[in-house]
């Protein structure tokens, strides 16, 4: 997994990141961008100014960062216009996970208009030690990792300059524990109503048939 060493001296781009890069079907922001030249960049945004967010736990940080790769936006809000377009079956993210019951929309039967910002999702590097140490079937688990201190396991395109609430299913899993590909963080009811009440209006974009999921 050579694509795994690809690292700045604060981040380096985790093998859970690589879908969106690499699976037609992923379910979220698909990037075209060259993966070493997008870490320095990112790198380059960090050394400029762009913080360090507090994410849902003490080991997830955001960078958030203009749009610099022409991704379009992950996500769509559902109207009336739009409904009747939605997806919807089992999917997983990976093929050692649960399948969960996800809706979509396709992109070739949507406008998906080019997003504003990039929400980078970062994950410690010791959380990512223990996460594959807790599921050993995990691509990439065995292997050494960089020693930046911060993974990029996720890349959000959106509109918004803060987070927006990860899917239900995500808490769920996370709560479920590493074992079932979760971070262990507990379920907190009070974002999970607003996680429901985002997705509520809101599915993801999908370019191929089904997705593999956030």
């Amino acid at each position: 997994m050579a694509d795994k060493l690809i690292t700045s001296k604060t981040f380096f781009l985790d093998n859970f990141a690589l879908r969106q890069w690499d699976d037609p079907n992923y379910g979220g922001t698909r990037i075209s961008f060259d993966k070493a030249e997008f870490v320095k960049r990112i790198q380059d945004e960090f050394d400029k100014g762009s913080p360090l967010v507090d994410g849902y736990a003490p080991f997830c940080k955001h960078v958030f960062v203009p749009n610099f790769v022409g991704a379009r936006l992950g996500a769509l809000t559902i109207t009336d216009a739009n409904r009747g377009l939605l997806r919807s079956g089992y999917t997983k993210r990976r093929p050692e996970e649960m399948a969960v019951l996800t809706r979509w929309f396709c992109s070739a039967d949507v406008e998906v208009p080019e997003a504003k910002f990039l929400d980078i999702i970062l994950y410690s590097r010791e959380q990512l030690v223990k996460e594959y140490d807790a599921m050993p079937t995990k691509a990439g688990a065995g292997e050494e990792l960089p020693g930046s201190p911060w993974g990029i396991i996720s890349v959000k395109a959106q509109d918004e300059p803060f987070e927006t609430p990860m899917q239900p299913i995500t808490m769920l899993r996370n709560a479920l524990g590493r074992e079932e590909g979760g971070s262990g963080v507990p379920l907190d009811k009070a974002k999970y109503a607003d996680s429901v009440a985002y997705w509520e209006d809101h599915a993801t974009i999908v370019d191929g048939a089904k997705p593999n999921g956030e």
